[in-house]
């Protein structure tokens, strides 16, 4: 298994399998994908708004997220909400391909975001 597994434990009756609550309930899903991020990739160059949040989940590289005037780089199995209110982009941080899923939430519970499931609270 990942090197990489601090805050993973086994649920009870699996063998052999270790999972990371990565975020809890926050809001609706409104879509979700996949993004593959090159050396120096990311965007937009104009950092963005929109009504929705965004829920952006690392897989593997890093990930530097700038939100307003906040900046957060995060690793494998690590996730961030971002209010999607707040000026926000994102970028490679790694000197390799970072994978990415990034999912938009859409709901009163999308704003009110709590340190448990990733958010800034």
């Amino acid at each position: 298994m990942s090197e990489n597994t601090v805050g993973f434990v086994t649920p009870p009756a699996h063998i052999n399998f270790l999972a990371k609550k990565l975020f809890a309930e926050c809001g609706n899903v409104i879509d979700g994908a996949i993004a593959y991020l090159a050396p120096g990739g990311g965007g937009p160059t104009t950092a963005h708004t929109h009504s929705h949040a965004h829920l952006f989940i690392v897989v593997s590289g890093k990930a530097k997220i700038v939100a307003g005037d906040e900046a957060f780089v995060i690793g494998p199995n690590e996730a961030k909400i971002i209010t999607g209110s707040i000026p926000h982009s994102v970028w490679n941080a790694a000197e390799t391909t970072t994978v990415m899923i990034g999912i938009s939430l859409a709901g009163e519970n999308a704003e009110r975001i709590s340190p448990a499931n990733g958010g800034e609270g």
